[in-house]
């Protein structure tokens, strides 16, 4: 698994005008399985991704369709882990 830290490298108002592109590359990644859950850095100066998966060049190359990294407005940064304990049962969403 891996958490995917998003980091704004453009003013918010440069960020906005991709961000309807931006939910739907994560809406096509969560209905593949790829990305579990996401949301907004507080404070909005990016965001964080919680990806499925243990290979950092695949979910490299699938971050780089982003259209945040395509109109370099984002940088990415990756975490690798093992989940080993959750409790997801009572994950408030």
């Amino acid at each position: 698994m891996f958490v995917v830290e998003i980091t704004y490298l453009r003013p918010l108002d440069d960020v906005e005008r991709h961000i309807e592109e931006h939910r739907q590359f994560l809406k096509q990644h969560y209905a593949e399985g790829t990305f579990l859950m996401s949301g907004a850095k507080v404070p909005r100066d990016g965001g964080v991704i919680i990806a499925n998966g243990n290979n950092p060049a695949e979910l490299e190359a699938i971050l780089a369709a982003d259209p945040f990294a395509i109109h370099n407005v984002a940088s990415y940064r990756l975490v690798q882990f093992e989940a080993r304990v959750h409790q997801l049962e009572n994950f408030i969403g």
